[in-house]
């Protein structure tokens, strides 16, 4: 019994975001609600494998359609780009194992954002890149990190 609270306790922490993630999800949100022509979505469970939930999804404005009468639980449709942020409780590696997934189930580009090296990486079909601190462009959607890492 005290194992599986362990265990339980455990996961928790491994998945639980921090200041800091949530800080630059926040930055990373205010600049991209500022493009007209896409909705960035945060925490939305997409229907790939059992359901994975990027931090930031962003389609095109036009792709999405509430319906407050009937609530979906597992969104269909891919977006273009999928942005996670690291917290200091989640491994690298789990996370760029994550965006390939995401990337090999459909979506265009992931970019999985660094915080203590503020960095950015960004995995599509046709491979992966490193960004530092500097604009990063896919798919016709932008974010200036030097914006975003700034305090």
């Amino acid at each position: 019994m005290l194992e599986d609270t362990l265990a339980v306790s455990q996961e928790q922490v491994e998945e639980m975001p921090s200041l800091n993630h949530s800080y630059i999800c926040a930055q990373i949100m205010r600049q991209l609600l500022q493009d007209e022509k896409i909705q960035p979505l945060p925490e939305l469970t997409l229907d790939v494998e059992n359901g994975l939930t990027p931090d930031i999804s962003v389609f095109p404005k036009e792709q999405i359609r509430p319906n407050f009468f009937e609530d979906v639980l597992k969104v269909k449709d891919l977006p273009v780009v999928a942005i996670e942020v690291i917290s200091s409780s989640q491994s690298i590696q789990a996370i760029l194992e994550k965006a390939k997934l995401l990337v090999n189930c459909g979506v265009r580009t992931v970019w999985t954002v660094e915080p203590y090296g503020r960095s950015v990486f960004v995995i599509n079909g046709d491979g992966k890149k490193l960004f530092h601190e500097e604009v990063v462009e896919s798919e016709g959607i932008r974010v200036d990190f030097s914006k975003v890492f700034s305090s």
